[in-house]
């Protein structure tokens, strides 16, 4: 036992990080056991949305939605989750749910909301609709409109 103490007397900083790192572990495992949510990849979101009857909720912002989204994805801004105002998505509480952002990180916020209102199977997708997009699955994106139609408009003002 005192061979240990000496090793991190002499060790003091390794000793620390190594603590460091078990701490962060710990709290890393707590903190995914209690969240509302599950990460999923985009293979387990396509089984979600075909097998089980999942809705996407897309949290970007109208323009990002605009630019492209999944196919019959949900357009619900992070302020209208937190107000409860789910409108539709209020009847699908025991259907999966599944939130996407940009990258992950505001989906997060989000699921937890949701599970804290009575959804019960809540996921995210990891690394949000760039993961999306990097296997080259589709994308609906909002139709332009025609220059010519774009320049009458601009003359007529």
């Amino acid at each position: 036992m005192q061979e240990i103490f000496d090793f991190a007397h002499q060790n003091m900083i390794l000793c620390v990080v190594w603590v460091g790192i078990i701490v962060a572990l710990v709290m890393n495992i707590f903190k995914s056991s209690t969240a509302g949510y599950t990460e999923v990849d985009t293979q387990a979101m396509t089984m979600l949305i075909n097998r089980e009857n999942g809705v996407v909720v897309d949290v970007r912002t109208n323009d990002d939605f605009k630019k492209g989204h999944i196919t019959d994805s949900v357009h619900i801004l992070p302020s209208e989750i937190k107000e409860g105002t789910l409108g539709s998505l209020e009847n699908r509480k025991s259907d999966p749910i599944i939130v996407v952002c940009k990258t992950g990180q505001t989906a997060i916020e989000n699921a937890n909301v949701l599970a804290k209102a009575g959804f019960e199977k809540v996921f995210v997708l990891k690394h949000g609709l760039s993961s999306w997009s990097d296997a080259n699955l589709p994308l609906v994106r909002a139709k332009k409109e025609p220059r010519k139609k774009k320049k009458q408009k601009a003359l007529a003002e």
